[in-house]
């Protein structure tokens, strides 16, 4: 087993923080309180600074070090349906198009329920079902994050929580690292 040393602290907290205030405000926080609106506040600050941390931040934490080409999510689906033990020392190009996907879709969020609180927006019914339409996407695609991390940690041999846990990535010997 070899040891990496991946996610930075800041990649980190944002990561259980951005969980934590989308499981409050999408299933704990009742969604007319003011709290809802001051978390999503939060969201929002936190997308934000992901935004700027994925431009200025340390080697892993860079879009540019993980935006995936076509060639290499064809690789990883293919590694999946062979059964390849092969993982990714960053985010997998699969896994960048969720973290993507997560990313949009909390500003879409976050956008839409800033809207509802606007003089030109309030009451307005395409705002309201946009807003709970990607809450209901983000929920979705959390659940499939899930799984995926819990199925690649499975297939690969490599505890990705852990490593999201603890900023490092320990990989079996008999796994094939790619960049």
């Amino acid at each position: 087993m070899t040891r990496y040393k991946v996610w930075d602290p800041a990649i980190r907290i944002f990561h259980w923080t951005l969980a934590a205030a989308f499981i409050a405000n999408a299933f704990l926080i009742d969604e007319d309180a003011k709290l809802h609106e001051w978390v999503g506040y939060g969201v929002m600050a936190l997308v934000g600074l992901r935004i700027l941390w994925g431009l200025v931040g340390p080697g892993h934490a860079r879009f540019s070090s993980f935006i995936p080409d076509p060639g290499a999510v064809t690789r990883q689906v293919a590694d999946m349906a062979l059964r390849r033990r092969r993982t990714h020392l960053g985010h997998s190009p699969l896994g960048a198009l969720m973290i993507g996907n997560l990313l949009l879709s909390m500003l879409a969020i976050c956008v839409t329920g800033y809207l509802m609180t606007t003089n030109t927006f309030w009451g307005v019914e395409w705002v309201e079902e946009a807003h709970e339409a990607f809450v209901l996407w983000a929920e979705l695609s959390v659940l499939a994050h899930v799984a995926a991390v819990v199925l690649e940690s499975l297939r690969t041999g490599v505890n990705l929580p852990r490593a999201m846990i603890t900023g490092c990535k320990t990989v079996p010997d008999d796994v094939k690292l790619e960049p």
